[in-house]
């Protein structure tokens, strides 16, 4: 087992199996950070969406009706 050759057989393909390990979590890694990145453009899209025309009014009328009776039950006024 003195023989230099085989001392640089296998090296050689030690740093082979590290090569094709490394790459291949450099790949897995890559496609990790594209998901994520697909996940954030979707919410982002997600929440661009504003309600417009109708359904607007009828959210800021809930809102107004909220303020209405948060303000009576801070003056102690039963609804």
């Amino acid at each position: 087992m003195s023989d230099p050759s085989l001392y640089l057989t296998i090296t050689t393909a030690a740093l082979a199996g590290l090569v094709i390990l490394v790459q291949a979590m450099l790949t897995g890694w890559r496609g990790w950070l594209q998901l994520k990145q697909q996940e954030l453009r979707q919410e982002s899209d997600a929440r661009a969406v504003t309600p417009t025309g109708t359904t607007a009014r009828i959210e800021i009328a809930d809102l107004k009706e909220r303020i209405r009776k948060l303000e009576a039950i801070a003056a102690g006024v039963d609804l």
